[in-house]
């Protein structure tokens, strides 16, 4: 699959002006939201986690926090009614996700700031989502051309997610979805996408 240099640099002014927009937005959902996320939950407001991305770089994903601060130390002890098989950790009412953080999940609100991430260069508007290392760790050595996805910037969202493969299922089914992404990218395949993506509603909700 042949890609030129325009249409890579076409790619690029798309995630800059999508991005510098996207801050905008961002701004005022931070000044709507964010007094409600601190009155609910003592803490930072934005939180952040390491995730691989292009060429197998590590960089912080940025986030809206939804969560109490406690979270880590709570999912210990809520294992046993994980309803994901394997590493993933999924459960229906989640006891360590705010009120304010259920609202801005279902809306994406919590999303946004990774539109600085996109400005930044680290992801793409559109592209496979990014894993935490410890989960390419582990799909590299379970399935074949996984690591293929790393060729790429990862994304806000991207074509598993608008056929509605999100963070909380199949990750193989996911990964077939992100090969044919790459294999046919083209700038026009990035717009229907991103049409795609406002229409159904915006951005992957990553589970983990």
């Amino acid at each position: 699959h042949n890609v030129s240099f325009v249409m890579l640099m076409m790619k690029r002014a798309m995630d800059i002006a999508g991005g510098l927009v996207g801050m905008l937005i961002t701004a005022i959902a931070v000044i709507i939201v964010g007094p409600l996320v601190k009155l609910e939950s003592p803490g930072p407001l934005f939180f952040s986690q390491k995730r691989v991305g292009k060429n197998g770089r590590i960089f912080k994903i940025y986030k809206i926090r939804s969560m109490y601060q406690d979270a880590e130390e709570r999912k210990k002890e809520l294992m046993a009614q994980n309803e994901m098989d394997g590493l993933m950790f999924k459960m229906k009412d989640d006891p360590r996700i705010t009120k304010v953080g259920k609202f801005i999940r279902k809306t994406s609100i919590d999303e946004l700031p990774q539109l600085f991430n996109v400005l930044k260069g680290d992801m793409s508007l559109i592209g496979p989502r990014p894993e935490r290392p410890f989960f390419v760790d582990k799909f590299k050595e379970e399935i074949p051309r996984y690591m293929i996805k790393h060729q790429v910037r990862p994304g806000m969202t991207g074509w598993a997610q608008v056929n509605g493969l999100r963070g909380d299922t199949s990750i193989r089914k996911r990964i077939e979805l992100d090969l044919f992404y790459i294999e046919n990218w083209s700038v026009s395949f990035d717009i229907r996408i991103l049409f795609l993506t406002v229409f159904k509603g915006f951005v992957n909700k990553n589970a983990y």
